[in-house]
């Protein structure tokens, strides 16, 4: 709690254009102060374009995505929620008994109806048909917008904060983000900044106007993506990744091995053995925990930067689960296109802070 301290599918990826923006550009917008009030009743618009009404702060709380599960509980709203998914991207968490509405690619609707929550907070990657089965048995859904990058993601925790009541939460963890990440900015000035080959399985990678590609940027790195012309998810030929010749080659470690293709082991990335795998629940999930993925990162492209800025730069949480319960299926909490492309990964290869 925060202030406790792959081609049947492809058709259906959608590019984006919009352009990243750096951490240190936005942070001026979003610094504030942590005493914020609530205020009900609320009225808000989702990315369904759909106007939920909420009288009072509500007492019970449903997520059926991840990023929802990390958010609701890094604001300081899970002694209200009582469903959520259950999945290796959600155990981390103390579940508690907290019903299990889901595993983020389905949802188990009658467990949620018979939650009757106040809200019912759902991910862009929720699918249409479940929100609307959800709001047609009188249930009040928020579906969030799909982000595209870091400052949506703030955005995303500042309306969390605004649906659970949990206001001054959400700007104590949006503060958080900022700090670490000015940190990395002003850690990283002078150093130079590697490529770098995001893999998602089965040619899959992140372009511009995806919060990877902004996370890639944030930790010090050039995403060949992006400079190759690559918008939002979206496979990238494999002759491209060799030409680009990046320097590291960075996925998330939900894969079962390094998810590239054959001809790309012969880059600098894999002959130097620059592969990092990141936590794909925090790289994975546009939710506050993705900046242990940016530090995490810095880490080890950077150590000598890193170690100057490690003592004000907060460790992430101990990664406490087993082989077990890692069923690739982490992804959930991506925008629409992202889940998609994580989907087709996943056939291709069959935490709280302090």
């Amino acid at each position: 709690m925060r202030r406790h301290i792959t081609v049947l599918f492809a058709l259906l990826i959608v590019g984006s254009a919009v352009a990243p923006t750096a951490a240190g550009q936005s942070n001026a917008d979003t610094e504030s102060t942590v005493d914020v009030s609530c205020e009900f009743p609320l009225e808000l618009t989702d990315a369904t374009g759909t106007t939920i009404t909420l009288e009072e702060r509500p007492d019970s709380i449903v997520t059926l995505q991840a990023s929802d599960t990390q958010t609701v509980y890094e604001i300081g709203a899970e002694d209200r929620l009582v469903g959520m998914p259950y999945s290796y991207a959600t155990s981390d968490f103390d579940r508690g008994e907290r019903v299990n509405v889901g595993d983020g690619w389905t949802v188990k609707h009658e467990q949620v109806i018979n939650l009757d929550p106040d809200i019912v907070l759902a991910a862009n990657a929720t699918k249409e048909g479940d929100i609307e089965q959800l709001r047609n048995a009188g249930l009040t859904v928020y579906q969030f917008s799909d982000a595209k990058s870091l400052d949506d993601v703030r955005e995303n925790v500042r309306t969390a904060g605004k649906l659970t009541g949990e206001c001054d939460g959400a700007e104590e963890t949006i503060t958080w983000m900022n700090e670490q990440l000015e940190i990395v900015e002003r850690t990283l000035e002078e150093v130079d900044r590697p490529t770098a080959y995001y893999a998602m399985g089965d040619g899959y990678t992140a372009g511009s106007g995806t919060f990877i590609n902004e996370v890639l940027t944030t930790a010090g790195m050039t995403n060949i993506a992006a400079e190759a012309g690559v918008q939002s998810y979206k496979q990238i030929n494999p002759e491209t990744v060799v030409n680009e010749s990046p320097a590291w080659i960075v996925y998330p470690n939900d894969r079962e091995q390094v998810p590239i293709h054959e001809s790309v082991t012969a880059t600098p990335a894999y002959q130097n053995d620059n592969i990092l795998p990141v936590n794909a629940n925090y790289i994975s999930q546009p939710a506050p925990r993705v900046v242990y993925a940016i530090t995490d990162i810095v880490k080890t492209v950077h150590p000598e930067a890193y170690e100057e800025a490690s003592a004000e730069l907060d460790a992430a949480p101990e990664d406490d689960t087993t082989s077990d319960d890692q069923q690739n299926d982490s992804i959930p909490g991506f925008g629409v296109p992202a889940t998609l492309v994580a989907l087709l990964a996943a056939i291709g290869f069959v935490a709280r802070r302090r």
